[in-house]
């Protein structure tokens, strides 16, 4: 065994291979980018060192000075996490040629399975499965074309190299067929530096299936049993389990056994997993499954596996690239229980998931209730650079149905403010009648977005913020407390003031919460102490504050923190604000406001322009695209009227809140 590893990467999978090395004793080493200098992947590794600017290209994508590294901190073998490196078959090489230990599979490997179109025609040959389509390598538009209207739409344009959802569109009718090619050509090729693409059919009620696969240096090859990866937005997984619900013992056989099919007709060396699509309208069928693609890296789902095989797959990792056997042979690798990953991501659900950046000056996960694999700390910053996956949260139980209300409870725990979170989103879907009766696919989300992103504050959320602006009031007129901690909108000990409901403390207050103005009465319950009966909505409700939470009668208690405006309430895993309406106003991220003005939602790169000043434009029509945190996000008209300014041209650098396009309403 190597005496020490370099991890080629970056946030929670350093992390997570940092905590199997120190347990096997290795000395670990890290890299980081200028953006990552206090980051804690950098703090907790035994050495670490600094390789370049921010952006991935000039740091954690740059093979060199990742090599260099590694010869100056004398690292014996270099593991490459996910992403940037991990599927690279020049860097593996360049790894080995260094006299290195790469842990990953073999460079042949990596090649015979990094272009989907290649991988799909091997996969045929070794007699597994392969959805139909077009693999060919004429890559016009009007080939490309012809092909989706022969395939028979709907279609799946899909990016031949990479994986994530980049470079992945969705075409239902044939005059889409140009834009979404377009589209799908530039993320590939911004992602991967190959804009080639491949056409499959879009099987209309599909599941994602994949088999975690490991194979070693001596010929033996295993799985560790199949996720289900089917709750996806735009292609990218949010919630992945193993086992996967409905699937039975032959249906199981077949595919493992095909992903083993798989493995072996590559030689296949490590860890990788073998992703198949399928047909779900009749339920889990052996013959309705097919191959889609391998990813030749450990996923990022992988703790599920492990919660569900008792298994650590970095240290099988570590292990098969030291030359040792597997650890078990497959009639000694069990399966017990259930286990499901919810992705937390810096993005906020309420305005098309956009990604969220900034300080994470508030960041508690519920660590006590499930493992929580993290790259970021209080105090630390979400970049623009980087993938917007801030954790991943794994629970586990004896059935399905716990695992999910065990995973969707730790999802309302979760605080994190000012970068907004899918968190309350997340415990939506773990908690819909349809997902937990097992009815998922990856239209799961498309089809409920609108309930599952609801932005509708609870009634208890609205109670505890006429709780908090009557304490304010009780406060300012110099009543006692049961404590001498400051109201939350009191002045701080350096002076500073957040603001103040300076009224009555029996009458009414007249607050904002997320947007929506709230009025109620409040009046003490006990002179002396924080105790409030709130009036709501025609209701009458108790409330207590104790500390850094409200109490709303016996049912549940909502956590707040202070902010520059006011308080944020975090409600069910929601970051509530919680303002004076008077001062209440759009906030400088959003994409459009009331004056027809579309600004950027984060710095980014224009993409594309749609239109021209002093066109028409429709309510809801593309404008402008915007390429940033390595997706495009399109925004649009937000009604009917003409292009009055336009401020945006293809490849602009823009920053966070710049007008780009300026509507006027028509008429």
């Amino acid at each position: 065994m190597f005496k020490s590893v370099l991890v080629a990467n970056r946030g929670e999978i350093a992390c997570r291979v940092f905590r199997t090395a120190r347990r096997m004793g290795l000395r670990t080493i890290a890299v980081y980018s200028e953006a990552d200098a206090g980051a804690p992947h950098v703090q907790e590794a035994d050495e670490a060192v600094l390789i370049g600017p921010a952006p991935a290209r000039e740091s954690y994508l740059d093979a060199k000075k990742v090599l260099a590294a590694a010869k100056q901190t004398g690292a014996e073998a270099i593991h490459p996490g996910y992403g940037f490196l991990s599927e690279n078959a020049e860097f593996a090489e360049a790894v080995t040629a260094a006299g290195l230990v790469w842990i990953g599979p073999p460079p042949a490997a990596i090649r015979a399975m990094g272009l989907k179109d290649a991988a799909k025609k091997l996969m045929q040959d070794a007699g597994v499965p392969v959805t139909p389509g077009y693999m060919g390598e004429d890559q016009s538009e009007a080939r490309l074309a012809k092909e989706a209207a022969a395939t028979g739409f709907p279609v799946l344009i899909k990016a031949v190299a990479g994986g994530g959802g980049k470079g992945m569109k969705r075409v239902d009718d044939a005059s889409d067929f140009a834009d979404a090619l377009n589209s799908a050509k530039r993320e590939a090729k911004a992602a991967f530096g190959d804009d080639r693409v491949l056409i499959e059919k879009y099987v209309t009620r599909p599941r994602h299936i994949e088999v975690q696969v490991f194979g070693d240096t001596l010929g033996n090859v295993v799985h560790l049993y199949e996720r289900d990866c089917s709750l996806q937005r735009r292609h990218q997984k949010v919630i992945e389990e193993a086992p996967a619900p409905g699937m039975d013992a032959a249906t199981r056989e077949a595919v493992t056994s095909a992903a083993i099919r798989a493995a072996k007709a590559v030689d296949y060396v490590g860890a990788g997993t073998v992703e198949f699509i399928a047909d779900a309208s009749e339920g889990l069928k052996a013959d309705r499954i097919w191959f889609m693609e391998m990813n030749t890296r450990l996923q990022v789902e992988h703790p599920v596996t492990e919660t569900v095989t008792g298994q650590d797959l970095v240290e099988w990792q570590l292990r098969v690239a030291a030359g040792e056997a597997l650890p078990l042979a497959q009639e000694h690798i069990g399966l017990t229980g259930w286990a499901m990953e919810a992705r937390l991501y810096a993005e906020d659900p309420a305005k098309g998931f956009l990604p969220s950046i900034g300080p994470l000056d508030h960041f508690r996960l519920p660590e006590d209730m499930v493992r929580v694999d993290t790259g970021v700390e209080e105090g630390g910053e979400v970049s623009q650079f980087y993938d917007p996956m801030i954790a991943k949260l794994i629970a586990s139980g004896d059935t399905r149905e716990d695992a999910a209300l065990v995973l969707a409870a730790a999802c309302r725990e979760v605080e994190v403010w000012p970068v907004r979170t899918n968190a309350a989103f997340l415990a939506r879907c773990l908690e819909h009648p349809d997902f937990l009766s097992g009815e998922v696919d990856t239209g799961f989300i498309p089809a409920r977005q609108d309930a599952l992103v609801s932005a509708t504050p609870s009634a208890d959320a609205f109670v505890a913020a006429l709780a908090l602006a009557a304490e304010d009031a009780a406060a300012a007129l110099g009543l006692p407390s049961e404590s001498d901690r400051l109201s939350p909108w009191q002045a701080t000990p350096d002076g500073l003031y957040g603001f103040r409901l300076n009224a009555e403390p029996s009458t009414h207050h007249r607050v904002e919460v997320a947007g929506e103005t709230v009025t109620g009465g409040a009046r003490p319950l006990v002179e002396g102490e924080w105790r409030w009966l709130v009036e709501h909505d025609g209701r009458f409700e108790e409330a207590s504050i104790q500390f850094e939470q409200v109490l709303v009668g016996e049912r549940r208690a909502l956590s707040f923190v202070r902010s520059e405006d006011g308080v944020v309430l975090f409600d069910d895993g929601a970051a509530i604000e919680v303002r004076e309406s008077e001062i209440a106003g759009a906030s400088a991220g959003s994409a459009a406001v009331s004056d027809g003005s579309i600004r950027s939602p984060m710095p980014g790169k224009i993409v594309a322009v749609q239109v021209a000043a002093g066109q028409s434009v429709e309510k809801g029509r593309p404008l402008v695209v915007l390429e940033a945190m390595k997706m495009e996000h399109a925004l649009a008209a937000p009604f009917d009227g003409v292009v009055a300014e336009l401020n945006a041209k293809v490849g602009d650098q823009v920053v966070d809140g710049a007008v780009l396009v300026k509507v006027e309403a028509a008429g």
